[in-house]
């Protein structure tokens, strides 16, 4: 399987998780989710496979999220699912698969987990030194 990351590159933490996947050795397909949203289906499983509700992966710092109401705990997660669906900024990212699983990779270092030969360490774009806590 080749490794996936639904990816927004304006985002430090995307920018970073991908960064450390590719120091890695891995070259994973990066969907630019904002532009590519993944379907209703698709987000399903995922949810499913990172074990994660949809209020757990709502991106709930935009707008949009106050602008309908999705903080209100009454809302369904069909609600939810939906209104990711139409509004592609409320998943939270970066979302990682791999043969290993998937996960919402925040921080991005819980991307080594999900990688078949990690990098011991890696430098953040803030200078932040993480590091494989697999590593040596």
């Amino acid at each position: 399987m080749t490794s996936l990351i639904f990816h927004n590159p304006k985002c430090g933490t995307s920018r970073n998780t991908l960064a450390i996947m590719q120091a890695s050795g891995e070259n994973p397909e990066v969907v630019e989710y904002l532009k590519t949203p993944p379907s209703r289906e698709y987000l399903v499983e995922l949810l499913a496979k990172m074990a994660l509700s949809p209020r757990e992966l709502l991106r709930s710092k935009e707008s949009i999220n106050d602008e309908l109401g999705l903080d209100n705990p009454a809302v369904s997660d069909d609600k939810i699912i939906d209104a990711m669906i139409a509004h592609p900024i409320l998943i939270n990212r970066p979302i990682v698969v791999t043969d290993k699983g998937a996960a919402l990779c925040r921080p991005s270092e819980r991307v080594f987990t999900l990688l078949a030969n990690p990098v011991s360490s890696f430098t953040k774009e803030d200078g932040e030194i993480v590091c494989d806590v697999k590593g040596p």
